[in-house]
């Protein structure tokens, strides 16, 4: 049995290969056969961007499809050749002695359809207008994308995967996986998500999608065609997104009420100004909405939201979750933070046939007697919950793995629980 005491070799060599990547190598694959959508309409002639890393084995068995979240992409782990500053999203997690560890597993990334990075979407010319899609470009469900993706995978001669798994919006098509093809999947790990968006989140993505539409450069959607960007309601749509992103203990720990640059010669620091930047949350959200405009696509971003809204595999059975997952093959691993406030696991009001879960609270963290509440609820709808307590650790931790020897034992336990998913 592998030694996975902190400190052991294998905790040794896990660090030592994590500070390691690789090259990866983008990929495209064309589909001239037309794509059923849900919403009735077809698509016809499009491509999917995807990445994979590993080597599949002889049986065709240790597949694992890594799906992305909102504005991320095929491009789960690794670098570009050249390009020092391209690591995937999930380096830390997809590699040689990592968690999903490419030794063993094979793993692929695609692109969603609809995206900006690869896959076919609003960008890209309509064949029947010669134009950009913008617009015209057909709505696309989370259902959907899974659809894809499983056509891509019989394309590459994967009849099941190991495991699916994902966060956020990734964690919607893990679990869709389960429902639209139960033969194929036999583990599948959905990490901070939801069977479905409350009014709340609703209302976000609404607002989201309003300050895009309203921009003057916005032009219905068809902005490609007057050499425009609608930036400007990007930039807001991204800001209210990192907003939700953050919890509130997180976002006041990280910035609380630090001024960017206090003003000499007033004892307050602030400008008093209403339109400088004063505070350091109001940089960081400029700055990181900037960055956004620059690269992600606003139809995009319209089709994305829209496919998160739609996501709701209990409406087909009366509003029973445990009715939609009856038929499901896979075992599951739920990962969700007591954090989490845009998919708050404590709020949900049906947890019956909820997948078994870890979770893992710090005991000074301020949210800790919402984790054990969470925790109480799943266990009195039936669900097995493993439950790590660590004893005098405060909210984030779990990432000072190399001085504080808790977070080492934290690191293991989630470790195992995500070994014990993937078991094949």
């Amino acid at each position: 049995m592998t030694e996975i005491r902190p400190g052991s070799a294998f905790w040794r060599n896990r660090v030592f290969s994590c500070l390691m990547t690789f090259i990866a190598t983008p990929q495209t694959m064309r589909f001239d056969a037309p794509l059923a959508l849900q919403s009735g309409a077809s698509l016809g002639g499009y491509q999917l961007a995807y990445e994979t890393y590993g080597q599949l084995n002889a049986s065709r068995s240790n597949a694992v499809l890594v799906c992305h979240a909102l504005n991320a992409s095929h491009h789960v782990a690794g670098e570009y050749a050249g390009q020092p500053r391209s690591l995937g999203w999930w380096d830390n997690m997809v590699g040689p002695g990592k968690p999903v560890d490419t030794n063993r597993f094979f793993v692929i990334g695609i692109n969603n359809l609809g995206s900006c990075f690869g896959s076919t979407g609003p960008k890209d010319i309509n064949p029947a207008t010669g134009q950009a899609w913008g617009a015209d470009f057909p709505v696309i469900t989370v259902e959907d994308w899974v659809a894809a993706q499983a056509r891509l995978l019989d394309a590459l001669g994967i009849e099941q995967l190991a495991a699916v798994m994902g966060g956020s919006l990734g964690g919607m098509q893990a679990l869709s996986w389960t429902l639209q093809y139960p033969q194929r999947v036999r583990h599948a790990v959905v990490i901070a998500s939801a069977p479905n968006l409350t009014a709340e989140n609703l209302a976000f993505n609404e607002v989201a999608r309003r300050a895009i539409i309203t921009d003057p450069d916005f032009h219905g959607g068809h902005f490609y065609r007057h050499g425009v960007v609608p930036q400007r309601g990007l930039r807001i749509a991204r800001m209210i997104g990192h907003i939700t992103y953050l919890s509130d203990d997180v976002m006041n720990a990280k910035f609380g009420r630090q001024l960017r640059q206090a003003v000499a010669g007033h004892a307050s620091g602030y400008r008093y100004s209403t339109q400088d930047v004063e505070f350091q949350i109001e940089s960081y959200l400029r700055h990181q909405s900037e960055k956004f405009s620059d690269y992600f696509d606003a139809n995009t971003y319209l089709l994305i939201t829209r496919a998160l809204d739609y996501f709701d595999p209990a409406r087909a059975h009366d509003g029973s979750l445990a009715a939609a997952l009856a038929g499901t093959q896979a075992r599951f691993l739920l990962v969700s933070f007591s954090t989490d406030w845009r998919f708050a696991p404590l709020l949900h009001d049906d947890v019956a046939g909820v997948a078994p879960a870890w979770l893992a609270l710090a005991e000074c963290d301020p949210l800790v007697d919402e984790g054990l509440a969470y925790a109480d609820k799943l266990r009195m709808a039936g669900v097995p919950v493993q439950l790590e307590l660590y004893r005098g650790m405060v909210h984030g931790f779990i990432q000072f793995g190399r001085v504080i020897t808790e977070a080492l034992t934290a690191q293991k336990d989630a470790a195992a629980a995500l070994a014990q998913a993937l078991l094949v």
